[in-house]
Protein backbone atom coordinates (compact mmCIF):
# COMPACT_ATOMS: atom_id res chain seq x y z
CA UNK A 1 0.00 0.00 0.00
CA UNK A 2 1.38 3.75 -0.80
CA UNK A 3 0.07 6.32 1.19
CA UNK A 4 0.25 9.61 -0.58
CA UNK A 5 0.41 12.67 1.12
CA UNK A 6 -2.24 15.47 -0.78
CA UNK A 7 1.43 17.80 -0.77
CA UNK A 8 3.19 20.24 -3.00
CA UNK A 9 6.97 19.34 -4.21
CA UNK A 10 9.54 21.84 -5.51
CA UNK A 11 10.55 21.60 -7.83
CA UNK A 12 7.99 19.05 -9.42
CA UNK A 13 8.53 15.69 -10.72
CA UNK A 14 8.26 16.76 -13.98
CA UNK A 15 10.25 19.68 -13.90
CA UNK A 16 13.16 17.79 -12.52
CA UNK A 17 12.34 15.05 -15.68
CA UNK A 18 12.64 18.15 -18.31
CA UNK A 19 16.25 18.67 -17.05
CA UNK A 20 17.19 15.43 -16.66
CA UNK A 21 15.64 13.94 -20.13
CA UNK A 22 17.89 15.55 -22.52
CA UNK A 23 21.10 13.89 -21.00
CA UNK A 24 20.08 10.31 -21.03
CA UNK A 25 21.81 8.99 -24.66
CA UNK A 26 17.94 6.69 -24.87
CA UNK A 27 15.88 10.13 -25.48
CA UNK A 28 15.30 10.92 -28.89
CA UNK A 29 14.39 15.10 -28.28
CA UNK A 30 15.74 17.64 -27.80
CA UNK A 31 14.38 19.80 -25.09
CA UNK A 32 11.74 17.97 -22.94
CA UNK A 33 9.86 21.37 -21.43
CA UNK A 34 6.43 20.50 -21.63
CA UNK A 35 6.82 17.17 -20.93
CA UNK A 36 3.72 15.52 -19.45
CA UNK A 37 2.10 12.65 -17.43
CA UNK A 38 0.89 9.74 -19.39
CA UNK A 39 0.58 7.49 -16.39
CA UNK A 40 1.96 5.85 -13.46
CA UNK A 41 2.31 2.96 -11.06
CA UNK A 42 4.31 2.56 -7.62
CA UNK A 43 5.70 -0.78 -5.83
CA UNK A 44 6.07 -1.17 -1.99
CA UNK A 45 9.50 -0.80 -0.44
CA UNK A 46 9.22 -3.85 1.72
CA UNK A 47 10.86 -1.29 4.59
CA UNK A 48 8.57 1.27 4.08
CA UNK A 49 11.72 3.36 4.02
CA UNK A 50 11.93 4.38 0.13
CA UNK A 51 8.83 5.68 -2.64
CA UNK A 52 9.33 3.69 -5.78
CA UNK A 53 7.18 4.99 -8.58
CA UNK A 54 7.18 4.45 -12.31
CA UNK A 55 6.35 7.78 -14.76
CA UNK A 56 5.40 6.75 -17.93
CA UNK A 57 5.85 10.57 -19.62
CA UNK A 58 5.46 12.19 -23.42
CA UNK A 59 6.81 15.25 -24.36
CA UNK A 60 4.34 16.76 -27.19
CA UNK A 61 3.19 14.15 -29.22
CA UNK A 62 6.33 12.51 -29.28
CA UNK A 63 7.22 8.54 -28.20
CA UNK A 64 6.18 7.62 -23.98
CA UNK A 65 8.95 7.02 -22.06
CA UNK A 66 9.31 5.09 -19.37
CA UNK A 67 11.07 6.87 -15.69
CA UNK A 68 11.18 4.45 -12.31
CA UNK A 69 12.29 7.19 -9.53
CA UNK A 70 12.93 6.31 -6.05
CA UNK A 71 12.52 8.96 -3.69
CA UNK A 72 14.85 9.02 -0.45
CA UNK A 73 14.80 11.02 3.00
CA UNK A 74 18.23 10.88 2.94
CA UNK A 75 21.27 11.25 0.48
CA UNK A 76 21.98 6.89 -1.24
CA UNK A 77 25.67 6.48 -1.07
CA UNK A 78 27.74 6.35 -4.23
CA UNK A 79 24.82 7.42 -6.51
CA UNK A 80 25.12 10.67 -7.49
CA UNK A 81 25.29 9.88 -11.22
CA UNK A 82 21.47 8.44 -10.71
CA UNK A 83 20.12 11.73 -9.17
CA UNK A 84 17.86 13.21 -10.64
CA UNK A 85 17.81 16.06 -8.14
CA UNK A 86 16.36 17.44 -4.76
CA UNK A 87 12.95 18.61 -4.21
CA UNK A 88 10.75 20.25 -1.04
CA UNK A 89 7.93 18.00 -0.08
CA UNK A 90 5.39 19.71 2.03
CA UNK A 91 4.88 17.20 4.20
CA UNK A 92 7.69 14.78 4.33
CA UNK A 93 10.56 17.95 3.61
CA UNK A 94 13.92 17.48 1.81
CA UNK A 95 13.78 14.26 -0.47
CA UNK A 96 16.65 12.55 -2.69
CA UNK A 97 15.02 12.10 -6.23
CA UNK A 98 16.61 9.15 -8.12
CA UNK A 99 16.40 7.34 -11.30
CA UNK A 100 15.48 4.35 -9.71
CA UNK A 101 17.53 1.56 -11.99
CA UNK A 102 20.78 2.56 -9.81
CA UNK A 103 19.04 1.95 -6.53
CA UNK A 104 18.94 -1.46 -4.92
CA UNK A 105 15.44 -1.20 -3.64
CA UNK A 106 14.24 -0.79 -6.92
CA UNK A 107 16.37 -3.98 -8.24
CA UNK A 108 14.27 -6.23 -5.27
CA UNK A 109 10.82 -4.96 -5.90
CA UNK A 110 10.92 -5.19 -9.93
CA UNK A 111 12.60 -8.70 -9.53
CA UNK A 112 9.50 -9.58 -6.89
CA UNK A 113 6.92 -7.86 -9.23
CA UNK A 114 8.16 -9.94 -12.39
CA UNK A 115 9.50 -13.15 -10.81
CA UNK A 116 7.43 -13.21 -7.42
CA UNK A 117 3.82 -11.95 -9.28
CA UNK A 118 4.39 -8.85 -6.50
CA UNK A 119 1.10 -6.43 -7.77
CA UNK A 120 1.89 -2.68 -7.80
CA UNK A 121 0.81 -1.09 -4.63
CA UNK A 122 -2.57 0.04 -4.07
CA UNK A 123 -2.39 3.98 -3.52
CA UNK A 124 -4.33 5.89 -0.51
CA UNK A 125 -4.63 9.46 0.22
CA UNK A 126 -5.33 10.49 3.87
CA UNK A 127 -8.05 13.40 4.12
CA UNK A 128 -9.17 14.77 7.73
CA UNK A 129 -7.97 10.89 8.97
CA UNK A 130 -10.28 9.05 6.47
CA UNK A 131 -7.77 7.18 3.64
CA UNK A 132 -9.36 7.72 -0.11
CA UNK A 133 -8.09 4.72 -2.72
CA UNK A 134 -6.84 6.44 -5.76
CA UNK A 135 -7.47 4.37 -9.07
CA UNK A 136 -4.49 3.19 -10.59
CA UNK A 137 -3.78 5.12 -14.29
CA UNK A 138 -2.63 1.54 -16.06
CA UNK A 139 -2.25 -1.97 -14.49
CA UNK A 140 0.13 -4.34 -14.53
CA UNK A 141 0.67 -8.11 -15.04
CA UNK A 142 3.54 -10.34 -14.64
CA UNK A 143 4.18 -12.97 -17.88
CA UNK A 144 5.74 -15.24 -15.46
CA UNK A 145 4.73 -19.04 -15.60
CA UNK A 146 6.29 -20.25 -12.60
CA UNK A 147 5.69 -17.39 -9.86
CA UNK A 148 7.79 -19.24 -6.87
CA UNK A 149 9.70 -17.42 -4.33
CA UNK A 150 11.73 -14.55 -6.05
CA UNK A 151 15.22 -14.72 -6.17
CA UNK A 152 17.07 -12.84 -3.32
CA UNK A 153 18.50 -9.48 -4.98
CA UNK A 154 21.41 -8.01 -2.99
CA UNK A 155 21.42 -4.71 -5.21
CA UNK A 156 23.16 -3.62 -8.61
CA UNK A 157 26.26 -4.84 -9.52
CA UNK A 158 26.55 -2.73 -12.57
CA UNK A 159 23.77 -0.59 -14.50
CA UNK A 160 24.60 -0.43 -18.08
CA UNK A 161 22.81 2.51 -19.68
CA UNK A 162 21.07 2.11 -22.96
CA UNK A 163 17.31 0.61 -24.34
CA UNK A 164 16.50 -1.14 -21.71
CA UNK A 165 18.83 -0.45 -19.14
CA UNK A 166 20.02 -3.57 -17.98
CA UNK A 167 19.99 -3.68 -14.26
CA UNK A 168 22.95 -6.48 -13.36
CA UNK A 169 22.53 -8.12 -10.00
CA UNK A 170 24.26 -11.30 -8.41
CA UNK A 171 21.09 -13.52 -8.82
CA UNK A 172 19.27 -11.94 -12.06
CA UNK A 173 19.43 -9.57 -14.86
CA UNK A 174 16.72 -7.08 -15.22
CA UNK A 175 15.81 -4.88 -18.37
CA UNK A 176 14.14 -1.55 -18.23
CA UNK A 177 12.27 -0.66 -21.62
CA UNK A 178 12.72 3.10 -21.60
CA UNK A 179 10.76 4.12 -24.93
CA UNK A 180 7.81 2.44 -25.07
CA UNK A 181 6.49 0.23 -27.89
CA UNK A 182 9.93 0.69 -30.32
CA UNK A 183 11.53 -2.62 -29.89
CA UNK A 184 11.19 -5.81 -30.54
CA UNK A 185 9.61 -8.24 -27.56
CA UNK A 186 11.47 -10.28 -26.08
CA UNK A 187 10.99 -14.32 -24.25
CA UNK A 188 11.95 -13.64 -21.08
CA UNK A 189 9.61 -13.39 -18.17
CA UNK A 190 7.81 -9.89 -18.30
CA UNK A 191 6.11 -7.39 -16.59
CA UNK A 192 3.12 -5.52 -18.96
CA UNK A 193 1.50 -3.01 -18.62
CA UNK A 194 -2.27 -2.18 -20.08
CA UNK A 195 -3.16 2.18 -20.14
CA UNK A 196 -6.63 2.76 -18.59
CA UNK A 197 -8.59 2.41 -22.54
CA UNK A 198 -5.89 0.94 -24.39
CA UNK A 199 -6.66 -2.74 -23.75
CA UNK A 200 -3.45 -4.07 -25.80
CA UNK A 201 -0.28 -4.38 -22.95
CA UNK A 202 3.34 -3.48 -23.41
CA UNK A 203 6.07 -4.78 -21.88
CA UNK A 204 7.96 -2.69 -19.48
CA UNK A 205 10.93 -4.54 -18.17
CA UNK A 206 12.24 -8.12 -18.14
CA UNK A 207 13.72 -10.55 -16.07
CA UNK A 208 16.28 -12.94 -16.20
CA UNK A 209 17.54 -15.11 -13.12
CA UNK A 210 21.42 -15.64 -13.50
Amino acid sequence: MALLHKAELRPSKLELLASWLPDQDWYDGGSAAGVTRVASYRFDDPAGAVGVETLLVRVGDGPMYQVPVTYRGTPLADADDRLLGTAHHSALGQRWVYDACGDPVYAVVLTAAILGGAVQAQEFFEVDGVREHRPPSMEITSSCADRSDPPVVAGPLRVVDGDPTLIVTDSVELAVVRRLGAGAVREDAALCGTLLGQPAPMPLAYAVPR
